[in-house]
């Protein structure tokens, strides 16, 4: 309180001062000022008891579980298999291959872990021929393309026609 007794005396007789002299107070002022103000927010922190965050430690650790989620991501994308290809014209006689396509599309969900609790072999065959049915009478084709590929980890069956 007494310095700002002080500052508020000259203050009064800042018109007063030469050039100089006024320079000097209002540099004293201003330093004054801001160290009060750093020692207001230090026993402000004291006696709140809060800690003072290092934004720059946070953003080595957000930075460094990133570039581990990176990693890990190019790793799965490196295990994961190669899309698994058949040809089918005939479901109902080419019951082997109807049971292959339904296998690789039971493990790449698996793989992918996605719920497979609803996936039912009968269903599965039935879609197949259905599928199979309607695009060769749609374009015209005799043969069917059935791909099993993951996509971003979820897992698609497509099918395409063959000519």
């Amino acid at each position: 309180w007494r310095i700002e007794l002080t500052v508020k005396k000259y203050g009064e007789r800042a018109g007063d001062m030469k050039y100089g002299q006024r320079f000097r107070y209002n540099n004293l002022t201003q330093t004054y000022a801001k160290y009060k103000d750093i020692f207001r927010k230090r026993m402000k922190r004291k006696e709140e008891a809060t800690v003072q965050r290092h934004f720059g430690a946070a953003a080595k650790a957000i930075e460094a579980q990133r570039l581990a989620e990176a990693q890990a991501r190019a790793a799965t994308a490196v295990s994961e298999r190669p899309a698994f290809r058949i040809t089918c014209s005939e479901p109902e006689r080419e019951t082997e291959k109807v049971e292959q396509l339904f296998q690789a599309f039971v493990d790449a969900k698996k793989l992918a872990g996605e719920d497979i609790a609803r996936l039912t072999h009968a269903g599965f065959n039935e879609f197949v021929r259905k599928k199979t049915k309607d695009l060769q009478k749609q374009k015209g084709c005799t043969e069917v393309e059935y791909i099993v590929e993951t996509v971003d980890h979820q897992v698609k069956l497509k099918a395409l026609v063959k000519a």
